[in-house]
C-alpha cells in the first residue's frame, strides 16, 4: 500500500478522498498545514505527496522531499506556477490536473455573471445589515443579449 502526505487538506478533500483511497491501494495521512520549509520533514516516511496551490514547493522543500524519499508531487489543481520544476527535474515526479471541466468552468462563469448583473453580493451584504433598500441594485435582462463564455 502506497502511503500519502496530502497538505493544505480540507473537509471536503477528506470526504472525497477517503471513499476511494482503499480501492486503489493508498492510505492517507491529511495535514490542514501547507507543505513549506518548516513542515516539509513530515513527509518523511511516504512515497508521495499531495499539495494544492498555495503550498510551497521551492528548492528548500523540494530538496527536501527528495532527502526524504517522496518519489511523486501530486497538485491537486491545475496550476503550478508554485513549483520549481527545474529543482524538481530528475529528483522527484510532478503531476498535476490536466483541466477542469469545461461545464464546471461555464456554468461558475454564467453564475458569476448573474451574480453581478443582479448585484447578488452587495444585496446579500445589506440584508446581513437588515437595509432591504433596493436603490442600485437593478440590473438588466440578459434577455435578447449575446455572451460568450
Amino acid at each position: 500500500m502506497k502511503k500519502l502526505a496530502f497538505y493544505d487538506a480540507k473537509p471536503y478533500d477528506k470526504i472525497w478522498f477517503d471513499r476511494l483511497k482503499e480501492e486503489y491501494g493508498f492510505s492517507i495521512k491529511y495535514y490542514e498545514y501547507k507543505l513549506t520549509e518548516d513542515t516539509v520533514m513530515t513527509a518523511k516516511g511516504y512515497d508521495a505527496v499531495v499539495c494544492f496551490v498555495n503550498d510551497t514547493l521551492d528548492k528548500a522543500v523540494i530538496d527536501g522531499l527528495a532527502q526524504n524519499g517522496i518519489k511523486v508531487i501530486a497538485m491537486r489543481c491545475a496550476g503550478y506556477n508554485n513549483i520549481d520544476f527545474k529543482e524538481a527535474f530528475g529528483k522527484v515526479h510532478v503531476v498535476r490536473v490536466p483541466a477542469y471541466s469545461p461545464y464546471a468552468v461555464a456554468e461558475h462563469a454564467m453564475a458569476l455573471l448573474l451574480c453581478l448583473n443582479r448585484k447578488l453580493h452587495k444585496a446579500y451584504n445589506r440584508t446581513r445589515d437588515f437595509n432591504f433598500n433596493l436603490t442600485g441594485l437593478t440590473g438588466f435582462d440578459l434577455h435578447g443579449k449575446a455572451a460568450g463564455v
